[in-house]
């Protein structure tokens, strides 16, 4: 079972990125899916998740109305698309996925491999 995150990058203030963490070796169609980050250090931190079927979504609130999490369940991917970027969003993001939506990381029992985000001024 794998989440492969990707899509980091370099990007200046205001610029816009979007991560993907698609899944493989199981389906996750019936998890909430989530990602978090951690800037160096710092503990890790709840970003945004996405229930099962989609229709509910929640944010932390330094990111609402900057973010937005979507899901494909026929590709078994979700989908992180930061918009406004700003320095303070940078930090290696990860995909995770549990049986329900949590804002705390030991709720979760798959995690991706992190991908950079650095957001420069």
């Amino acid at each position: 079972v794998q989440l492969q995150a990707s899509g980091g990058g370099l990007v200046q203030t205001g610029g816009s990125l979007r991560l993907s963490c698609a899944a493989s070796g199981r389906t996750f169609s019936s998890f909430a899916r989530s990602w978090f980050r951690q800037a160096p250090g710092k503990e890790r931190e709840f970003v945004a998740a996405i229930t099962w079927s989609g229709s509910n979504t929640f944010y932390t609130d330094s990111v609402k109305g900057r973010f937005i999490i979507s899901r494909d369940n026929a590709k078994n991917t979700v989908y992180l698309q930061m918009n406004s970027l700003k320095p303070e969003d940078t930090a290696v993001y990860y995909c995770a996925a549990a049986r329900r939506a949590s804002l705390v990381p030991y709720e979760y029992d798959f995690w991706g491999q992190g991908t950079q985000v650095t957001v420069s001024s």
